[in-house]
């Protein structure tokens, strides 16, 4: 596992010849989503349009932009899809609030199922051990046969 390195599409010709650019270029490459491949950076998608990305990223270092910049240029041209990692914006809001709020909803559906659940078992269980009227007259019957002085006494 320890050999096996992530699987880059960056091909030789893409490489900048400044090494800290080529680190900024491969970071900014990381956030960027391949239009094509659409789960995978552009930085790892062998797509063509991917690779068109990457050399637009480079472009953009090399004539002096920061990464914001570069970042910014991108969403303008592409559109915010084109991000890995949505910003938080008003029209994001649903996209970033959605997962907590199914987590949240799930959690209290599964309270409210349970308390159901154990009312119902406790109800099932109350009528079950109640006694009817026949019941009650039997015991009776039996505890007052029990207490009944006409019984002999039992000698060991």
């Amino acid at each position: 596992m320890t050999l096996s390195a992530p699987a880059h599409a960056v091909q030789p010709d893409e490489i900048m010849s400044n090494p800290a650019e080529e680190a900024r270029a491969r970071d900014l490459s990381q956030e960027l989503r391949c239009m094509v491949c659409q789960n995978q950076s552009i930085d790892d998608s062998n797509a063509p349009l991917a690779r068109d990305l990457r050399l637009l990223v480079r472009e953009r270092i090399a004539a002096g932009d920061s990464d914001s910049q570069v970042i910014d240029f991108l969403v303008a041209r592409y559109g915010e899809f084109v991000l890995l990692k949505p910003r938080f914006r008003t029209h994001t809001l649903l996209l970033w609030l959605l997962p907590p709020l199914v987590l949240v909803g799930g959690a209290a559906a599964l309270w409210a199922q349970n308390r159901r659940r154990s009312t119902v078992v406790g109800q099932a269980v109350d009528a079950s051990l109640a006694l009817t009227a026949e019941e009650e007259a039997r015991i009776e019957r039996l505890l007052g046969a029990d207490s009944a002085p006409d019984k002999p006494a039992r000698t060991g």
